[in-house]
């Protein structure tokens, strides 16, 4: 049985982290789902920035934006939402079979808006209707600013993929929100069942600490991460408060394990997928991650649901020195940072595209 097969037989759930046009137009995608057991897909402004950067597949849809009162931002979701929801096509018939568990895609929301959750609650809102597909997740920063729109979104019955946490405090506050907003539902006699998940970031911890711990430790930081907010997960899931919530017609919200391309060209190109094999949970990969899991993958042990996998790492990373706590913080807000860079980066390039389609 193929690796990629074996790991959705375990309980874990494979999304693509990436969307082209060409994907979409050379039926790679399709392949994907049929061959490499692929159920749903994310994105996010760099990821778009990339594909019309080094691209001509959206030229024609470019052309066809540039008509009198349109904006860069207006004409950059035009040409997302024909993608996602062509994927979000593809993807329906697992979002059927699965009643709604799987088979989602994600489309972020300007990233200029975090701060102000009336304004995020509205584009996640009319986002979500022009896409009009069951299976589309508006993505969300978990930042401290995002909390409330996060809540207000779920109370408002939009699906939600909560980006940009970095670790276990982070995935907690953002859980909290998801769950707020759900028993506001249950509480105005509304349907609890709004799906979201919760992404953690990996990688960016090792690049993070490389250079800056010992050669033991190199590399494990962003595992032990994910172990313990898996940990926390779980914890809350066995929660008295969400046991509630269920019985009352709630489905959990997912920790989605994103950022797990490897970065060190020393280390395993899976390492951030064996190491994170948990039922009940997403990894998101990157192409190269995917490939490679599929040609040569292991589906070995699973994560512990205590936690107890992590601890020695984390304390002996903080024995060298390493604030988790604070750098924690510093790469959320780094996060945030590039991805405000990255939605400029983008709306430069329709904008130069544009004006030569003029």
């Amino acid at each position: 049985m193929q690796a990629t097969k074996r790991l959705s037989s375990a309980g874990q759930s494979i999304w693509l982290d990436n969307i082209t046009r060409d994907l979409l137009l050379t039926g790679t995608l399709e392949q994907y789902i049929r061959d490499l057991s692929v159920t749903g897909l994310t994105s996010n402004p760099s990821i778009f920035d990339n594909a019309l950067r080094h691209g001509t597949a959206y030229d024609t849809s470019l052309r066809a934006s540039t008509r009198p009162g349109i904006s860069h931002d207006e004409a950059f979701f035009e040409l997302a939402l024909e993608d996602i929801t062509r994927a979000a096509d593809l993807f329906r018939p697992i979002h059927e079979r699965t009643a709604g568990v799987d088979g989602w895609v994600s489309l972020e929301v300007s990233p200029l808006l975090t701060s102000d959750a009336k304004s995020t609650l509205a584009e996640a809102k009319d986002l979500h209707t022009r896409a009009n597909r069951p299976n589309l997740f508006i993505k969300i920063p978990g930042t401290a600013d995002g909390l409330e729109a996060i809540e207000e979104s779920i109370f408002a019955g939009i699906p939600i993929n909560v980006t940009l946490l970095f670790s276990a405090k982070q995935y907690r506050a953002a859980a909290g929100a998801w769950l707020r907003g759900v028993e506001r539902r249950i509480e105005a006699g509304l349907n609890p069942n709004v799906a979201s998940v919760a992404s953690l970031f990996v990688s960016r911890w090792d690049v993070a600490v490389a250079g800056k711990v010992s050669p033991s430790l190199e590399n494990k930081l962003g595992i032990a991460v994910a172990q313990e907010a898996y940990a926390a997960y779980s914890m809350l899931l066995k929660s008295a408060r969400w046991q509630r919530a269920q019985n009352a017609g709630a489905r959990p919200q997912r920790l989605l394990f994103a950022s797990t391309g490897t970065k060190d060209p020393k280390a395993s190109d899976v390492l951030y997928v064996k190491g994170l094999i948990a039922p009940l949970t997403v990894n998101t990969m990157p192409e190269k991650t995917l490939q490679a899991f599929s040609a040569h993958g292991e589906v070995g042990r699973e994560l512990s649901p205590d936690g107890e996998d992590s601890a020695d790492v984390l304390r002996n990373i903080a024995r060298s020195g390493i604030d988790l706590e604070s750098l924690a913080a510093r790469l959320q807000e780094e996060g945030a940072a590039a991805f405000v860079t990255a939605w400029h980066d983008l709306l430069g390039v329709i904008a130069s595209k544009t004006a030569v389609a003029a």
